[in-house]
C-alpha cells in the first residue's frame, strides 16, 4: 500500500477513537497514530484520583492499552483488533499535568500482534509500562464504527 493509503488508515483510526468511543468523552484523550506506533495523551484531573491524591491505576491501564491497541491496529486495515491479554507495571504516581502513553508493535505473528506501551508523566518520567497480545476480530473497520476520514462534528463546521 502507498504512504497515502496508510496515512488515511491512521487518520480514520484516530477519528474512530475520538468519534465513536463514548468513554473518551470522560477521559478527553488525544491520539496520534503512525505505522506500528501510537501515542495517547490524557490531561490529569482530580476526578481520576484515588484516596492518596494521585491518578488511579485504571486510568494508567486505559492510556497504556489504548496506545498499544492502536499501534497494533495501525497494521491491520480490514478489521478492528481486540485486546486478548494485557499486563502492566505501575512505577510512579502521577498527580498533575498530563500523562502520555507511547505504544509500539513488537511482533506481528499474523493472527496475533504483540505490542507494548510506556506511560510518562508531564516531566517525561516513566510512570508505568505494559504489554499485550492483540487479535483480529470479525468486525470490519467501517463508517458504522466511526472509521471515516473526517469526524462527523468536523463536517458540520
Amino acid at each position: 500500500m502507498s504512504d497515502t493509503i496508510w496515512d488515511e488508515h491512521y487518520r480514520k483510526l484516530e477519528n474512530m477513537y475520538h468519534g465513536k468511543a463514548p468513554i473518551n468523552g470522560f477521559f478527553k484523550p488525544t491520539i496520534r497514530i503512525s505505522r506500528m506506533e501510537a501515542e495517547v495523551e490524557i490531561p490529569v484531573r482530580e476526578d481520576f484520583f484515588h484516596a492518596a491524591r494521585s491518578v488511579h491505576g485504571s486510568v494508567y491501564f486505559k492510556a497504556l492499552d489504548d496506545a498499544a491497541f492502536f499501534a497494533a491496529n495501525s497494521i491491520v486495515t480490514e478489521v478492528f483488533v481486540l485486546t486478548l491479554t494485557f499486563q502492566l507495571q505501575l512505577t510512579r504516581a502521577i498527580k498533575d499535568g498530563f500523562m502520555t502513553a507511547r505504544g509500539k508493535v513488537l511482533q506481528n505473528l499474523g493472527n496475533q500482534i504483540i505490542a507494548e506501551s510506556v506511560l510518562y508523566d508531564s516531566r517525561g518520567k516513566e510512570a508505568a509500562r505494559g504489554s499485550g497480545v492483540f487479535v483480529k476480530s470479525k468486525m470490519p473497520l467501517s463508517p458504522e464504527i466511526g472509521y471515516v476520514l473526517n469526524r462527523p462534528d468536523e463536517s458540520e463546521r
